[in-house]
């Protein structure tokens, strides 16, 4: 069965990050820190969710003094709706495999 093109565990918590302020531009060492993703795993993501149409990235207009211009993430419209999905679909099987463990007595 094919996969959807964000249904990795990584992904899901980028997205489920992004959710909980969907309207806020956010950075990527913040989603980084709530996700516990490194950069060389988060940055693939916000990259590929953008060239989905998932997230829009603009640069920060005003830096704070002596540091770097940064990237800014959030969710677009379509990128909001997917996300709900996802992270929805991800719970659900969760749950599936949570009952399934149980009535098996953890044992696959």
């Amino acid at each position: 069965m094919a996969r959807r093109p964000n249904s990795s565990k990584q992904t899901e918590s980028v997205l489920a990050a992004l959710l909980g302020s969907v309207e806020a531009w956010r950075h990527g060492y913040d989603l980084s820190r709530e996700t516990g993703l490194r950069s060389g795993t988060l940055y693939p993501i916000l990259i590929r969710l953008e060239g989905q149409g998932w997230l829009e990235a603009r640069w920060e207009d005003e830096p704070a003094p002596g540091k770097p211009r940064r990237h800014l993430y959030r969710l677009t419209g379509l990128g909001a709706h997917e996300a709900r999905a996802a992270v929805k679909a991800a719970a659900e099987t969760s749950a599936v495999a949570a009952k399934i463990a149980t009535a098996t007595g953890g044992a696959e």
